[in-house]
């Protein structure tokens, strides 16, 4: 077998082009079913529809490292040079006749370009989103008129594409650095923030197409989805630490471990962060009782996050303003302990290990749609002092004046629908 170059940037015009061409159906089915309505409620359901893909980018994500496909094509952007894996089946079918089990099969290439393929989609999806946000920021400066508070900044969409552009980095690096555990924990949890990204502007034009303005809780409820955020993402790392090191079945029993509540366990090799897969920093393979602590240290922190999202759970009651909210923390977080266990006592079924990895970002996702709909009451009354405010110096122009601005405002965003 030749070796094969890490990157190979040949097929990135080609892969470019298909991305492009995928995401004109979501794009062309949002303008159909949006079809006579704003500018405003096409951006809204371009944004939401992103958001759901990008969940489905997370999900496809896992079921690619679950089946230890992440080297189904070991170069980088696309299968040995080509933009697909018709273009590459002999090598393929070379690398599979002299391991038939992988890293490298037909159907493990597929999964892995059908992901690349999901995550440039995506990419140019938010790139429009992006377009659209600053235009429409644009339009309203011309207009001489303010975003409203609590409205969508350009800036988050901005901040998206970005995100997505660091996270295509990763996914890059979690080829050319033969999964690596660091690599591929981090590029799980740019999936997780890429999600958390995109529900504030979807959930700020929702906002904006309900006439609602974010619903006023109190500072000590706010606190609480902060510290429930905090303690969701290090959940994650610690998660995807466990699933990057393949360290889930190292404990097979519950809630006992190897029959013991305290089994044998090397946390200095657990936290040994930058190592190659299966191995330490100075090339020693990883001991069992190292992966039991990286298991173990994983379960003993869900005992945490699960008291208190149940705990949240609970508080969310008082806020009728996320009762939607509330009842998908509740049904999330019974599917988060039930997949949880089930990869512990059925050996890792492969639907339960994806739905788990999805059960964790909607939980993230849900933690942070609750902060982008809300503030605090002190902050609710500031917003409301200075729409007052605004009112009154409007009141304060002659009628005229006023009319004169309205219909010009009028005619002007006739002319951009």
């Amino acid at each position: 077998m030749t070796q094969t170059a890490l990157y190979n940037l040949a097929p990135v015009l080609e892969l470019m082009f298909l991305g492009l061409l995928l995401a004109l159906g979501p794009l062309a089915w949002v303008g159909w079913r949006n079809h006579g309505r704003g500018s405003h409620a096409k951006l809204q359901a371009l944004c939401v529809l992103t958001l759901f893909l990008t969940f489905d980018l997370v999900l496809f994500g896992a079921f690619t490292r679950l089946t230890d496909s992440g080297l189904g094509c070991p170069d980088w952007p696309g299968c040995y040079g080509s933009s697909s894996p018709i273009g590459a089946q002999l090598q393929i079918s070379e690398a599979q006749a002299a391991m038939p089990t992988g890293p490298v099969t037909h159907g493990k290439a597929w999964v892995e370009m059908v992901h690349r393929y999901l995550a440039t989609t995506v990419g140019v999806l938010i790139i429009a989103i992006t377009v659209l946000s600053w235009l429409a920021a644009k339009r309203a400066r011309r207009q001489g008129r303010p975003l409203p508070a609590g409205s969508l900044s350009p800036w988050w969409p901005t901040a998206a594409l970005v995100w997505v552009c660091v996270q295509g980095a990763f996914g890059a690096l979690t080829v050319t650095m033969k999964l690596f555990p660091a690599i591929v924990t981090l590029h799980l949890l740019g999936g997780t923030g890429l999600l958390a990204l995109l529900c504030i502007p979807a959930s700020a034009l929702s906002l904006q197409a309900a006439g609602r303005a974010r619903a006023a809780i109190s500072s000590k409820l706010r606190r609480a989805l902060w510290l429930a955020l905090i303690l969701l993402v290090a959940q994650v790392s610690l998660g995807g630490w466990v699933s990057t090191n393949y360290a889930v079945l190292a404990c097979t029993t519950f809630p006992t471990c190897q029959g013991s509540w305290w089994p044998a366990m090397d946390f200095a090799q657990a936290l040994q962060i930058w190592r190659p897969l299966g191995l330490l920093s100075d090339g020693n393979p990883i001991s069992f009782e190292a992966l039991t602590a990286i298991h173990y240290l994983h379960r003993m922190a869900a005992y945490v996050v699960i008291v208190v999202l149940a705990s949240l759970w609970a508080v969310l009651r008082h806020a009728p303003a996320l009762a939607a909210q509330r009842r998908l923390l509740g049904g999330f977080l019974v599917l988060q302990v039930l997949t949880g266990l089930s990869n512990v006592v059925l050996d890792w079924p492969l639907v339960a290990a994806v739905l788990h990895t999805g059960g964790a970002a909607a939980l993230v996702t849900i933690v942070v749609w609750c902060l982008a709909v809300t503030q605090s009451k002190a902050e609710a009354a500031i917003e409301e002092t200075r729409a007052g405010a605004n009112k009154d110096a409007l009141t304060a122009l002659p009628e005229g004046k006023r009319l004169a601005q309205a219909e010009l405002a009028q005619a002007v965003e006739c002319l951009h629908e």
